[in-house]
């Protein structure tokens, strides 16, 4: 009685091929999406750079846009409104930590208002205890690069209707001071004699990450490359043995 080979399983021969252009596909358009994310993060370094060097944009009364004046130099003259200050908690300083003190600044002979981050102090041992801040009561001149408040994940709740705040954006503090203001924050430089610290790193636009991450991809993708050779050429040779020795296996 001849032995019966177990049937075996039918597999379409184009499936290979299919899977590894839709991996190749993938991993090379991930991997362009990164450097193309690098390219944009490389011309946001420099717009900050022409930026830090150009003379500072003086703020006008009327609106302004966020994406003209977006880690500019501006400087603004007014007076400051310590009644609608906010500390932003959990930041560190040399490793201690403190608050962001953040105060509206009254355009002056105006109604229109810009946020300042005054800089950073440290908070006490008792949290209860709030740090005194000093503020100039006469119009003072303030000039710093312009920022945006980005997106947060926030684990709880603020409660706006107190002084200290986790996060902020400008439409939270409009909506919850009533205040008019422009769509930036200036990070205040220069020394004001009043205690605070201003020491605002260089951004860190995340270059090398995409960076990173492009090469990852294409090494996916070229890896793929090289395992549907490697496979394709002994899959080929396995059958063109099995041909040729099938003719001396005849009875």
């Amino acid at each position: 009685m001849d032995k019966q080979s177990s049937p075996r399983r039918w597999r379409p021969r184009w499936l290979p091929l299919v899977a590894a252009l839709v991996g190749i596909s993938l991993t090379a358009s991930a991997g362009r999406w990164q450097l193309n994310r690098a390219n944009e993060k490389e011309q946001l370094q420099a717009a900050y750079d022409r930026g830090a060097a150009d003379a500072p944009v003086s703020l006008p009364a009327k609106p302004v846009s966020a994406d003209d004046l977006r880690l500019h130099r501006v400087e603004a003259r007014g007076e400051f409104v310590p009644q609608a200050m906010v500390l932003l908690d959990n930041r560190i300083q040399a490793g201690v930590a403190g608050y962001h003190v953040l105060m509206p600044l009254r355009i002056a002979g105006s109604s229109m208002h810009v946020l300042v981050n005054r800089g950073w102090v440290a908070a006490g041992p008792d949290r209860k205890r709030l740090p005194e801040i000093r503020t100039p009561a006469s119009t003072v001149s303030v000039a710093g690069v312009a920022v945006v408040p980005g997106r947060f994940l926030e684990l709880a709740k603020t409660d706006e209707s107190g002084v200290v705040w986790q996060n902020l954006t400008i439409e939270r503090f409009v909506e919850h001071k009533g205040l008019e203001m422009q769509p930036i924050v200036i990070e205040q430089t220069g020394d004001m004699d009043d205690g605070l610290v201003r020491s605002w790193p260089r951004p860190d636009f995340g270059i090398s990450k995409h960076y990173g991450y492009a090469v990852q991809w294409f090494s996916f993708c070229g890896l793929i490359v090289f395992l549907y050779g490697y496979f394709h050429v002994r899959s080929t040779r396995s059958k063109k043995n099995a041909a040729d020795a099938a003719p001396a296996g005849r009875d």
